[in-house]
């Protein structure tokens, strides 16, 4: 069957008008002109400007060789009086550019050469890097890091071929050194090594940094980095633009270098001659917070702060996995002073006494009975809590109660205050909270609460066992006790400067409450000053200075194991204090810890020594003059002036002009016989030359520690601290309840 072939239907053709044609025809011809300009620019661009184009695009290829960072110098550190504490000097890094060296074959051997011989990198290192897939193209490849301006122009001049000494083949061989240069970079310095080490703290890198002031203010000393920009100009030279780096804030304590060398000269004497698990020493000035002085008892080099040596012989830093290195090392950068809590001990009476007077629930004029100690509970349910003097006391007026230490009147005045007043008290002093000190990972304390202080713990806190707290704690609720009752914000630092020396800003002292009055003070510094005349701070007296104290005896928990933490806080003069010190002795290493002897001798020792140096006058001398204080006998043969130079590298003693001296800074011979300053021996009456009686160290009995009031606590119903140890404030580790960087302006 045929099927009919079906027609197609043709689409109907649209006509273009007149109009549409005559403007399509216009479009086209403006579209033409167009093209034809273009083309003629380009054209134009090419033949004038083409090679310069097209070799700053090709540039970019080269932009990791010609761009690079331009550090930025970290802001320094200055003590008080403009000594340098921390500095960041010019290093240099050595790069290799492996393209260069590569591009003739002529240049690899002499380029080797060259960086064996100066800087002593590794043959092997170089040759692979040079010929390795992934890095023989490189333009930028990190040789060594952080070498001396010295080195940087020994190999300049290793490299320049105008020495008339050189032979031919030694001129051809150092023109083909290529593709080595130099990127500028900061090293870290601390001119005085372990020096305030705790406080200060260290750099990781340039710009990061965890602990001590580095660590707390690492945004404003930290600047910010330039950039060095290369490209090509007409002449195929490359032209540079330059955004310069902007140079870190500097910053000046109130720390002074010539007191911190004090009190870690009498600490090192102490440990050396008895020693502790820890010591730490804080130096303030009590009318307006400034930290003088701190030293936390360990011991490191800033510029090695890995080195673990000074705590732990080589077979146990051998022996440490990463997890033991990484606890030493964390343990030995932390600042015992401001990190670590501890049961403080009596030092906390004349504190409580304070607040008692000033709520109203003890008088000047009353009187405490001691019998030797006080019961609580029920019958058939009593706990004794004894005093120090399981005999008693007897009767004691408020100076006696300080200057015998006496906790069984103690007890009576918390029971006086009642639970709700002395919990009150305790955060009107800032225990249990953080001062705010400009220092990272601050402590703060573990206080009981209203729920978990009963009469038995009320009692125990009275006099200072029972809750924990830090050293900076103590100090700084001690300090509103004996100024006239104003509490100030501690701190260290106190200006900030940009590089070129100007001010940016003034950190004030922060008085930030009034915790007593002014007449309540005086009474209890004259009370601390009874202790100091009479009572248990007598080992502490500084001839021809009036001074108060009071020491501390804390029992570490669980009780009954022995083992003590020490403490004694004293204050000179009396009637206007210039300076407060705090010492507490971490188990004593002695057969009986419990005693508050240990911390008083080095006390002594500090301020007998620092007192004349503050130019602080001696109120109870009658000519004027200083008299002599006989210092602890344990301390004999163990002094070592920390002022003096530095170790050389034969392990020698020297002063800055690298001569030889003993451990008292005389100079001397290399046997060891005493020079005069011109280097002639010093002779004694018959002629004889005079040998050093400091050349090294000897073994000296600790001797006693004396006859004094016991204060020690060996009472297993005295309560440990509560258990909670939730911090209050989280993530608090580079901040503080206090002054923040932020709220001072500076970030």
């Amino acid at each position: 069957m045929n099927t009919p072939k079906r027609k197609n239907k043709k689409k109907p053709v649209r006509k273009i008008s007149h109009i549409m044609k005559n403007k399509l025809s216009i479009l086209f011809l403006l579209v033409l002109i167009a093209l034809v300009i273009l083309l003629g620019v380009i054209t134009f661009i090419n033949l004038k400007s083409g090679d310069r184009y097209k070799k700053q695009v090709l540039s970019q290829a080269q932009q990791k060789y010609e761009s690079r960072t331009i550090p930025s110098k970290r802001g320094s550190i200055y003590d008080s009086n403009g000594n340098l504490l921390a500095v960041s000097n010019k290093v240099y890094n050595v790069i290799l550019d492996c393209q260069a060296v590569n591009s003739d074959s002529d240049y690899m051997d002499p380029t080797v050469k060259a960086l064996v011989d100066i800087f002593g990198i590794d043959e092997g290192d170089i040759r692979t890097r040079l010929t390795s897939e992934s890095t023989k193209d490189s333009q930028y490849q990190i040789l060594k890091k952080q070498v001396s301006m010295d080195d940087k122009q020994a190999f300049e001049d290793y490299c320049d071929t105008s020495a008339e000494d050189l032979s031919a083949k030694e001129i051809e061989e150092r023109r083909n050194v290529q593709g080595v240069w130099f990127e500028e970079d900061y090293l870290r310095v601390y001119p005085y090594n372990e020096t305030a080490c705790d406080t200060l703290g260290f750099t990781f890198s340039r710009d990061t940094a965890d602990y001590g002031i580095e660590g707390y203010y690492n945004s404003t000393l930290t600047g910010t980095d330039g950039r060095q920009y290369g490209y090509l100009n007409d002449d195929s030279t490359v032209e540079q633009t330059i955004i310069e780096a902007q140079d870190g804030n500097s910053l000046e304590l109130s720390l002074d270098l010539g007191t911190q060398q004090i009190v870690e000269k009498w600490v090192n004497a102490f440990m050396e001659s008895t020693g502790a698990k820890n010591i730490g020493v804080i130096v303030e000035d009590p009318s307006n917070g400034e930290i003088l002085a701190m030293d936390g008892g360990d011991r490191y080099d800033l510029n090695d702060p890995r080195d673990l040596s000074s705590l732990y012989s080589q077979e146990e830093i051998k022996a440490m996995n990463d997890e033991d290195m990484m606890d030493a090392l964390t343990s030995m950068w932390n600042n015992f002073c401001v990190t670590d809590i501890f049961e403080p001990g009596s030092v906390v009476k004349p504190i409580v006494m304070a607040a008692a007077l000033e709520q109203g629930k003890i008088s000047t004029t009353d009187t405490f009975y001691c019998d030797g100690f006080q019961n609580f509970g029920v019958p058939g349910n009593i706990t004794t809590i004894k005093c120090a003097n399981v005999d008693g006391h007897g009767t004691e007026t408020l100076a006696e109660v300080i200057a015998n230490s006496c906790n069984d009147a103690m007890m009576q005045i918390g029971a006086a205050m009642g639970v709700d007043n002395f919990l009150r008290a305790q955060s009107t002093f800032n225990f249990g909270s953080r001062t705010g000190i400009d220092l990272p990972n601050e402590g703060y304390g573990i206080m009981h609460t209203k729920e978990t202080m009963k009469e038995t713990e009320l009692a125990c806190s009275a006099f200072g066992q029972g809750f924990s707290c830090t050293m900076i704690q103590e100090i700084n609720a001690m300090c509103s006790v004996i100024n006239g009752g104003y509490y100030y914000q501690p701190h260290l630092v106190t200006k900030i400067k940009d590089a070129n020396g100007g001010l940016v800003k003034n950190i004030t002292p922060v008085l930030q409450k009034q915790t007593i009055s002014s007449n309540i003070s005086a009474d209890i510094r004259s009370y601390m000053a009874a202790s100091v005349q009479q009572g248990t701070s007598m080992k502490s007296k500084v001839q021809g200075y009036s001074s108060g104290g009071k020491t501390g005896t804390a029992e570490k928990f669980p009780r009954g194991n022995g083992k003590y933490v020490v403490s004694f806080i004293g204050f000179a003069p009396v009637e206007d204090p210039k300076v407060l010190i705090y010492v507490v002795v971490d188990e004593p290493d002695v057969e009986d810890q419990a005693s508050s002897s240990y911390p008083q001798f080095v006390a002594q020792a500090i301020l007998s020594e620092l007192l004349p140096y503050m130019n602080v006058q001696p109120d109870e001398s009658t000519d004027g003059t200083i008299p002599t204080t006989e210092l602890w006998e344990g301390f004999d043969g163990h002094v070592k002036n920390t002022n003096y130079g530095q170790i050389d590298e034969n392990g020698n003693l020297v002063d800055d002009q690298g001569n030889r001296i003993d451990w008292d800074g005389n100079r001397i011979d290399d046997n060891g016989y005493l020079l005069n300053s011109d280097g002639s021996y010093q002779i004694d009456e018959n002629g004889e030359y005079i040998k050093s009686t400091n050349l090294e160290e000897t073994d000296i009995a600790y001797g006693s520690s004396g006859d004094g009031l016991p204060e020690g606590i060996s009472d297993t119903n005295v309560p440990g601290p509560p258990d909670d140890n939730t911090d209050p404030i989280e993530d608090n580790n580079m901040t503080s309840e206090g002054l923040t960087n932020e709220e001072a302006g500076l970030e």
